[in-house]
């Protein structure tokens, strides 16, 4: 029997930072789903019955045209409702307030709110020290409060900064508490969980045992197979979908001849011998790496190894008799972004390699046990299951591997000189103990050579980009504030022990502007 957990609906009308709301109510232990306005109706509410439910901000007016509109009914459920930035507004607007636009009361960065005279439970733990920071974005503003509400904190440029009407439990807030750039904004969320009655029951052993059931009911006695590339997501799904089903799952390990030093032997080995998981290693990379001859351009790449990841998974996919379902590691932002709120298609910054074509082309049905996910909780769930430190906690790799790290056209030679030097980079980092407090780290070969002396002896040689960065979730990255002394101590092992390099770039881009990878 699944767990009912309690559950609390985001209602998003577009702002950027939805996700973060999310995450900060999946750290309290809260399930929490995200779901855009316009897929938000009564029918829609009566099922999920929310125990909560939060009005995201996002960039519309709510006095313009088809501005978007929370249902009705979402104020008749007698559930804790908080409004944020636009939510607030909305809020303020559907309930018989008032709310216009400029008249100088815009406000975007950091503001301090100052509390009234009046004390709110949400606000527990708030105005301890003075006012209280917060982050502001907005150019509206409330100019009238909806019946039953008063205010209890004001900013210079917003008069009702924090609203409330306390007999229905309704909240609003003009700034973002989820942003790190409001410090106390995660107690404002816990105070609001707590009064809405959550008991803290998301947790990832009851996910364990939920998730369980759930792949026994869809897949039943029948055949899954399973892209693994050994990274986090896959490893662990294919961990979760194994206990679960035991000898009905094979992995599919396609070898593109674009991994790092040794990893091929290291995923096979820790299937093989620690799991025991049917698993075919397809060495493929005599392939790949003939069809990538010649080509530099970065698009074209990603795009040539997709083509092929598809068709090599396919053909060893055909050789498993019966199977009915393919298990992909789609994590929960990924659903987000295939449903937002406004439906339109985002720039395309590089293409992203998956195996999104394979149920259509193959006919088969998809296993997505971690869509519920974000990295972080599927980093927590393969600790729940056991997976070794070393697999759950290594950054990410990407899916067309050392070819983006590899500007301009791949070749054999350079991609042992790369493999040679991100392993020395690696265990560098490793032997400072910085591994964990980075993101991602990974060494890149340049399209080009340059001249050096070594020995007394003319070289011509290729030069090495390493580079390192912090993030949460990968949208945004600064670059890791390595000291000078580990930076040489890095350059001199690198030229001093792969042959082929004479000169290494420590990359400062952070993201944006720049992207994490170099392709």
């Amino acid at each position: 029997m699944t767990h009912p957990h309690q559950r609390l609906l985001i209602i998003d009308f577009g702002s950027q930072v939805t996700q973060l709301i999310a995450r900060r109510l999946r750290e309290l232990n809260v399930y929490c789903e995200i779901h855009p306005f316009n897929r938000v109706d009564d029918a829609f509410l009566k099922s999920f019955a929310p125990r909560a439910v939060i009005l995201s901000g996002g960039p519309a007016s709510v006095y313009a045209d088809g501005a978007p509109m929370p249902p009705a009914g979402v104020f008749d459920l007698g559930v804790p409702i908080l409004g944020i930035c636009y939510g607030q507004q909305v809020m303020m607007h559907c309930l018989g307030g008032k709310v216009e636009g400029g008249h100088g009361t815009a406000e975007f960065g950091r503001a301090f709110v100052t509390p009234t005279a009046d004390k709110l439970s949400i606000l527990d733990g708030w105005f301890t020290q003075g006012d209280e920071q917060v982050w502001m974005s907005h150019g509206d503003h409330v100019s009238k409060l909806a019946p039953g509400f008063q205010v209890y904190g004001t900013s210079p440029n917003a008069p009702f900064a924090i609203t409330a009407d306390v007999a229905r439990n309704f909240y609003a807030v003009q700034f973002h508490p989820e942003v790190h750039h409001t410090p106390r904004g995660a107690k404002l969320y816990e105070n609001f969980v707590r009064l809405a009655g959550f008991t803290s029951d998301w947790t990832m052993s009851s996910y364990r045992e939920d998730a369980i059931e759930k792949i026994r009911a869809q897949v039943g006695d029948k055949q899954v197979i399973c892209g693994l590339s050994g990274g986090v997501d896959s490893s662990v799904a294919a961990i979760l979908i194994h206990e679960a089903i035991g000898d009905q799952l094979t992995c599919v390990f396609v070898d593109h001849g674009l991994l790092r030093k040794n990893e091929a032997a290291e995923v096979v080995r820790m299937f093989r011998d620690n799991y025991n998981i049917k698993l075919i290693h397809a060495d493929e990379s005599d392939l790949f790496l003939g069809a990538l001859e010649g080509i530099s351009d970065p698009e074209t790449k990603r795009k040539t190894i997709g083509r092929l990841f598809i068709d090599v998974f396919q053909k060893y996919a055909n050789q498993i008799e019966g199977a009915e379902f393919l298990a992909q590691g789609t994590l929960y932002p990924d659903v987000i972004e295939s449903v937002s709120f406004s439906g339109g298609p985002s720039v395309t910054i590089k293409s992203h390699h998956n195996v999104g074509g394979l149920p259509e082309k193959m006919g088969l049905k998809l296993v997505e046990p971690l869509r519920e996910l974000f990295k972080d909780e599927v980093r927590a769930l393969g600790r729940e299951l056991g997976l070794p430190q070393s697999f759950i906690g290594r950054h990410p790799f990407p899916g067309p591997g050392l070819a983006i790290r590899c500007p301009g056209e791949i070749t054999r030679e350079k991609l042992a000189i790369l493999r040679e030097a991100d392993a020395v980079y690696i265990d560098q980092i490793r032997k400072h103990g910085l591994y964990d407090e980075i993101w991602q780290a990974f060494a890149a070969i340049l399209p080009m050579k340059t001249v050096g002396v070594m020995g007394d002896g003319r070289t011509y040689d290729y030069a090495v980009a390493i580079r390192a960065v912090t993030s949460v979730d990968g949208m945004t990255a600064d670059t890791y504030p390595f000291t000078n002394e580990f930076l040489g101590e890095t350059m001199t092992r690198i030229i001093n022990e792969v042959k082929g390099v004479n000169r290494v770039f420590y990359d400062l881009t952070s993201k944006p502007p720049g992207t994490i990878e170099l392709e």
